[in-house]
């Protein structure tokens, strides 16, 4: 799709909006603590494990030097990152990189610019801000590993409202082949709740925009709303939607995504136990936390940190516990992106707001029992 078609036809769904709670999940929480402490729902604080957890081994460097970097994608074996304030998209190489090209108009700025990439069967999505919104794109991948290009543009969907802040940005294939998008409420908290906006919303679309015929509003891309600023989603080996949330100043969340679902912001922060409103499987305060991009393997959820420097492993046998790793050794975290040969690579964050000269991607090994 080249111009606003889906951003427009979203609307017809939505009119008579009717939110989907999940007795399941919400339905037996918790009232909302209100001490600002790092904290889980439906389980003690206790700083340990699930005993299924997995383990992360010792960090090795892929590649060094990099700017802004914000996500990776594999497109048959070959690691391609995206750059948020350069706007280009980069090739990974014997432990260096090359420039593929650059996103047009992406335009950096704040939290927005070149966010979320994917790959699939020949091209590349990148999720990107521009001057007006922002949008999804997808550009034919050409050429052979080493030399690889990018083709024209086509707008996959356009019309997500963008901001110096929240702007979400996650993109990924589900195990539908549908390609899911996560839209920040671009600074109007009250977009989260509007069913004419794509504001504070997860997506879903066809890999061309087209909107599926099963998705929970008819005509509507939204999958689910009333979302902050999500950054991670993955999905485990039964199908189970994952995603974590940006909260403001007292909850950050990880959620376990249903189609039509409404997830509370900005009525609710954590966990409210309110009804109507899905409340998160596990939340933290801000400082230990400020969670991105997730991977989901081996019965784990792996989440990059920012502001809490640290990657947290919760496993979805028990997502009321968590184990984090590597706290404060490499600054700030982005991305966690499960590799082709099994393991995991993490990337850093430090040059999009803390002073740091560079950021890395490191490689982590899972170590499995």
């Amino acid at each position: 799709m080249t111009d606003s078609s889906c951003s427009r036809r979203h609307r017809a769904g939505l009119a008579g909006l009717a939110v989907v709670a999940l007795t399941a999940l919400a339905g037996c929480a918790p009232e909302r603590q209100t001490e600002a402490a790092p904290a889980v729902s439906r389980a003690p604080s206790s700083g340990t494990a699930a005993e299924a957890t997995p383990s992360l081994g010792e960090p090795t460097p892929v590649v060094e030097g990099l700017t802004t970097p914000w996500s990776v994608a594999f497109a048959d074996g070959t690691a391609l990152v995206s750059q948020r304030d350069t706007g280009e998209i980069l090739e990974v190489l014997d432990g260096g990189t090359r420039v593929v090209g650059e996103i047009p108009s992406a335009t950096p700025g704040g939290e927005g610019g070149l966010l979320g990439i994917a790959a699939r069967d020949g091209y590349l999505y990148a999720y990107a801000t521009t001057a007006d919104d922002n949008r999804v794109l997808r550009l034919p991948l050409e050429g052979a590993p080493g030399a690889l290009r990018l083709g024209s543009a086509q707008t996959v969907i356009d019309g997500i409202p963008s901001a110096n802040i929240h702007n979400g940005g996650r993109i990924a294939f589900g195990p539908d082949d549908m390609l899911y998008i996560t839209a920040g409420d671009a600074s109007e908290p009250d977009a989260a709740q509007d069913p004419d906006s794509l504001g504070g919303k997860i997506l879903r679309v066809a890999p061309d925009g087209a909107v599926p015929s099963d998705n929970p509003f008819a005509g509507s891309p939204v999958w689910s709303l009333g979302h902050r600023n999500p950054q991670g989603i993955g999905w485990d080996a039964a199908g189970t939607m994952y995603a974590s949330e940006f909260g403001q100043n007292t909850w950050d969340e990880l959620n376990v995504i249903a189609p039509g679902a409404n997830y509370g912001w900005p009525e609710v922060e954590g966990i409210g136990g309110r009804e109507g409103y899905v409340d998160p499987v596990q939340q933290w305060a801000p400082a230990e936390a400020s969670p991105s991009g997730l991977a989901v393997v081996d019965g784990a959820v792996v989440i990059a940190n920012l502001r809490g420097q640290r990657v947290r492993v919760v496993p979805t046998g028990d997502p009321s516990s968590a184990a984090d790793f590597f706290v404060g050794e490499f600054g700030r975290l982005r991305d966690v992106v499960a590799a082709p040969d099994g393991s995991l690579w993490v990337v850093t964050s430090d040059t999009d707001r803390s002073g740091g000269d560079t950021d890395a991607i490191l490689r982590v090994p899972l170590e499995r029992d």
